[in-house]
């Protein structure tokens, strides 16, 4: 379709509803929250990961990897 075509489709789809917002793509969901994360660095093969905040034990020094807790 042309551009024009569409913004008159717009145009009317807008005069008969007033809420009408234009086409937002087949999900209409709200994305996502997003989790707050923090580097830690790995107690067995000291690389740093960044790992939810409330999945971080309190001494940081033991904190282990999902990669090392499978395969211990």
């Amino acid at each position: 379709m042309s551009r024009r075509k569409d913004l008159e489709r717009y145009l009317r789809r807008k005069q008969e509803n007033q809420d009408y917002v234009g086409f937002r793509g087949v999900v209409t969901e709200a994305a996502p929250a997003t989790v707050a994360l923090e580097s830690a660095v790995c107690s067995v093969c000291q690389r740093k990961r960044n790992v939810e905040v409330d999945t971080l034990p309190e001494d940081r020094s033991t904190f282990v990897c999902m990669s090392c807790q499978e395969t211990s």
